[in-house]
């Protein structure tokens, strides 16, 4: 299974009120394995960029200021994307600003139905916990240890890695043949419980010879002080 994981930097949090996309990175995973694709672009976002936003990713003016425009860009970034699942931390900030790009460019927007979000499972997997990439990346030993600042590929990076321990790891993509067992009652008593083979013995006879009823008698005749003959006695 072909899935795209992918992030972006933006000069803010809203589209809606001018904030525009200024770098995407995208990592091609194919049955929970990297295979060493990716995509990634720079955008020039013709607007400033606020300082807070500059603050957490290390992203000026003048370093996006001789970069393309999104939409110039555009139709290399959706032929890589294609049809596949496309995974994000927090995904519906991401989904909104690039289909608020793709709308501004005259391009039909993706279908939200695509959107896998690392976000909602992780809250789910670890309720009540940190559910930051950086907390998550630590929860699961992922070294991020080169992550000074934000950037879009790195962070997609980490963030397949994430992804793949956050369902499962990495053996859910190895294939394995898995075959269909019907749990019958006297199958699931089957499989649980391991009884050694019993060697039966042939059955042994139980009524008394005719030999052994005359001894026995001739035995009870002998007796000079029975209990039972004392009861007899004292009635």
């Amino acid at each position: 299974m072909r899935e795209i994981v992918f992030d972006t930097e933006t000069t803010g949090l809203n589209p809606l009120t001018g904030d525009r996309l200024v770098e995407i990175g995208c990592v091609e995973i194919i049955n929970r394995v990297e295979t060493g694709n990716s995509f990634h672009c720079y955008f020039n976002p013709e607007r400033f960029m606020p300082a807070e936003a500059e603050a957490v990713h290390g992203l000026s003016d003048r370093f996006l200021s001789d970069k393309p425009l999104f939409a110039s860009q555009a139709a290399a970034l959706l032929d890589f994307l294609g049809d596949a699942p496309l995974v994000a931390h927090n995904a519906t900030f991401d989904f909104g600003f690039l289909n608020a790009e793709l709308s501004a460019a005259g391009l039909e927007p993706i279908a939200m139905t695509r959107m896998v979000d690392t976000l909602a499972i992780a809250r789910k997997a670890h309720p009540g916990a940190k559910h930051s990439l950086d907390a998550l990346c630590s929860r699961y030993g992922i070294d991020r240890s080169h992550r000074v600042k934000h950037g879009a590929l790195l962070d997609a990076q980490l963030l397949a890695q994430l992804y793949v321990e956050l369902t499962g790891g990495r053996q859910i993509g190895l294939g394995l043949k898995v075959d269909t067992i019907v749990a019958t009652p006297e199958a699931v008593v089957a499989a649980s419980v391991r009884v050694a083979p019993v060697v039966l013995r042939e059955p042994r006879p139980h009524k008394a010879s005719e030999e052994e009823l005359e001894r026995h008698h001739a035995f009870i005749q002998g007796l000079t002080s029975a209990l039972w003959l004392e009861d007899a006695a004292a009635s």
